[in-house]
C-alpha cells in the first residue's frame, strides 16, 4: 500500500474563522474553498454575468470572474450563432468590452472614437505588484503597481502542484526583493550611534 501523495491531500474541515476572512470575501470578492454562498454550486448569477447583481456577496449563486465577463465580438456585429450557449456575454456593457485587435496589434485602429472594442494604450500598463502576487501589499489601492486578483492554487500550498508554471491559479512567491527604502540603515553600523547619558557597559 503506497502512502497518499501530496496531490491527494485534503485539508479537514475547520470549524474556526481568521480576522481576515471577512476582508477576503468582502472586499477582494475572493471565495473562501467552497464556504458560504459564493463557494456554492447553485450555479452562476446571471444579473452578475450581466454587469451587476445588487445581492452583492450575499448571492446565492456564483459570481465567476471567467466565462461570460467579456462581450462577445460577433454578437456586436450581430454574427453569433450559439445564442444562449456561447461562452461570452450577449448584453452591450461598455466596460465589459473586449480589445481592438487592430489597436492592440498595430497601434492604430481607423475607427477611431466610433470603434466599439477598448483600445488600450501599453505605455499606460502597469507592472504587477510583488507584493501583491506574494498575498499582502501595504499600500493597497493606493499602489502604483498592478494587483491582479488570482485565486490560490491549494495543490501549490498544500505543498506541488503537477502544472507548475501553466497552471492558471496563483502560485504565492516567497523571493520577493527586499525594498530599496531601507537599505541606508541596513548599512550602517550600530556601533555609529552616539553614546547617551543612560547607556550603561
Amino acid at each position: 500500500m503506497a502512502a497518499p501523495s501530496v496531490v491527494d491531500f485534503e485539508p479537514v474541515a475547520r470549524n474556526y474563522r481568521l480576522d481576515f476572512e471577512d476582508y477576503t470575501t468582502s472586499v477582494l470578492d475572493l471565495p473562501l474553498n467552497g464556504e458560504g454562498p459564493q463557494g456554492t454550486d447553485a450555479g452562476i448569477c446571471r444579473f452578475y454575468a450581466k454587469g451587476h447583481c445588487h445581492k452583492g456577496n450575499s448571492c446565492q449563486y456564483q459570481h465567476s470572474k471567467g466565462g461570460k465577463s467579456i462581450v462577445c465580438k460577433h454578437w456586436i456585429r450581430g454574427l453569433c450563432k450559439k445564442g444562449d450557449q456561447c461562452d461570452f456575454l450577449h448584453n452591450f456593457n461598455l466596460a465589459k468590452m473586449p480589445e481592438c485587435h487592430f489597436f492592440t496589434e498595430y497601434g492604430v485602429c481607423y475607427a477611431g472614437a466610433s470603434c466599439l472594442f477598448i483600445h488600450v494604450d501599453p505605455n499606460a500598463v502597469k507592472a504587477e505588484c510583488p507584493w501583491y502576487a506574494r498575498g499582502f501589499c501595504k499600500h493597497g489601492p493606493k499602489c502604483r503597481r498592478l494587483h491582479v486578483r488570482r485565486a490560490a492554487c491549494q495543490n501549490y500550498i498544500t505543498g506541488f502542484c503537477p502544472l507548475g508554471p501553466d497552471c492558471p491559479n496563483a502560485h504565492p512567491r516567497h523571493d520577493l526583493p527586499m525594498p530599496n527604502h531601507g537599505t541606508e540603515y541596513a548599512s550602517r553600523n550600530v556601533n555609529d550611534r552616539p553614546a547617551r547619558s543612560n547607556d550603561r557597559y
